[in-house]
């Protein structure tokens, strides 16, 4: 059974652990050049963690994957090389997911989370990252652009906008 929680410090062990898991999955893929070495670090998920947006997901009670899921603003999103749906509906942005093992369902269960209580996503990911851009179309994200991370990397955005939820 696959179960969404807050993280706590206790678990950026765990989050390191996926994380690194993550990156074998990415090298193999070809994806060499997203998330180098030290990235993301004990700082960063406990950035997440006092921001409130870092979760675990969890496989009968075993912590398999991890997610930042973070309200606006994000700054490296204000500039972009193409154009966002709309700007003035408030997001939250999804950053750093990271599985680790070969669990289906996890990505679904990610969306799912966040498409509940969110209408307005954005996320960007690698240009190197072809599973995570077969995904987000798969899940109806829409490529707007490029983006500018705050050291000059660039990435590819994609937003998703859903409609009103009707009572």
């Amino acid at each position: 059974m696959i179960e969404i929680r807050q993280a706590t410090v206790a678990d950026i062990p765990s989050q390191l652990r996926i994380a690194e898991a993550a990156k074998q999955i990415m090298r193999a893929s070809g994806n060499l050049h997203q998330w180098g070495p030290g990235y993301p670090s004990a700082d960063v998920f406990r950035l997440d963690i006092e921001r409130g947006g870092s979760y675990i997901v969890e496989c009968d009670g075993e912590p398999v994957a991890t997610f930042a899921f973070l309200p606006q603003p994000e700054p490296t999103y204000e500039t972009i090389v193409g154009e966002w749906e709309t700007t003035s509906e408030p997001y939250h942005v999804i950053h750093r997911i990271a599985k680790c093992g070969q669990q289906r369902g996890i990505m679904r269960a990610i969306m799912e989370f966040c498409m509940e209580r969110c209408r307005h996503l954005r996320v960007d990911t690698h240009r190197e990252n072809h599973i995570m851009q077969h995904l987000l179309l798969k899940f109806g994200f829409h490529y707007r652009g490029i983006i500018y991370l705050q050291n000059g990397d660039e990435r590819l955005a994609y937003q998703l906008i859903l409609p009103p939820r009707t009572s």
